[in-house]
């Protein structure tokens, strides 16, 4: 049974534990930028968001501006872009980010940063979802947690099988090209989940603002787990 996380993130890993780059790229000395997909960001009163290859252009560009690899960012962030999708539409639109995105080139190896399990898998298609995703599940010391990884490439979901032993650092997949990712610029979409509520290859990354505390809870910051 899914437990609620211990006294903070960093305590899911023993003592001394060493993690995986989850990239083969370090992120940091200024190899990455922070991207801000709020409504505070005035560019995107002028994107259409809709439009993929608009959206895949301005992010580019800020990578380029940079002179960076990659963009980052957005866990917990209250996000103006999922307008431009009916996947999060319903009663209340969903708008806050759950898990922390990597903006980089499509085909850019994601690997595991700690051991494991995959737990799931599906290719979640759609306009605005997350296309081809992998769960792995984590089980150190005495607790049990899980990664998600989305907007992938359809061939990463070919290295797998429900139960198949992950070391850290062995590879997860490929960040996925649109539109078969989802039909998003390439990035991953890494998330940590203490309990899956009987999902299987697919679990919110974003939820609803009246729905916040409660997804936080169980999706903690993945920032601990980042180590490039």
């Amino acid at each position: 049974m899914d437990k609620e996380l211990p006294s903070g993130p960093h305590d899911l890993l023993p003592a001394g534990f060493s993690l995986v780059p989850i990239l083969p790229f370090s992120l940091r000395d200024g190899a990455s930028v922070k991207l801000d997909l709020s409504a505070q960001n005035q560019d995107l009163l002028h994107l259409d968001l809709a439009s993929t290859p608009a959206f895949d252009a301005y992010i580019q560009k800020k990578i380029r501006q940079a002179g960076a690899r990659a963009a980052t960012g957005g866990y917990n962030e209250d996000r103006v872009v999922y307008s431009r999708s009916s996947h999060f539409s319903g009663k209340e639109l969903r708008s806050i980010h759950l898990g922390t995105d990597i903006w980089t080139e499509a085909g850019t190896e994601v690997f595991a940063p700690v051991p494991g399990r995959v737990h799931s898998f599906q290719d979640n298609a759609g306009f605005g979802d997350y296309g081809p995703t992998v769960i792995l599940e984590h089980k150190l010391t005495h607790f049990t947690f899980f990664t998600l990884y989305g907007h992938l490439s359809r061939q990463s979901l070919s290295l797998h099988h429900p139960g198949k032993e992950v070391a850290a650092g062995d590879r997860v997949g490929w960040i996925g090209p649109w539109p078969e990712n989802g039909d998003w610029p390439p990035h991953l979409h890494f998330q940590v989940i203490t309990g899956l509520m009987g999902h299987r290859g697919d679990f919110p990354g974003v939820a609803a603002l009246s729905q916040r505390e409660k997804f936080l809870a169980i999706c903690p910051d993945p920032a601990f787990l980042i180590t490039t």
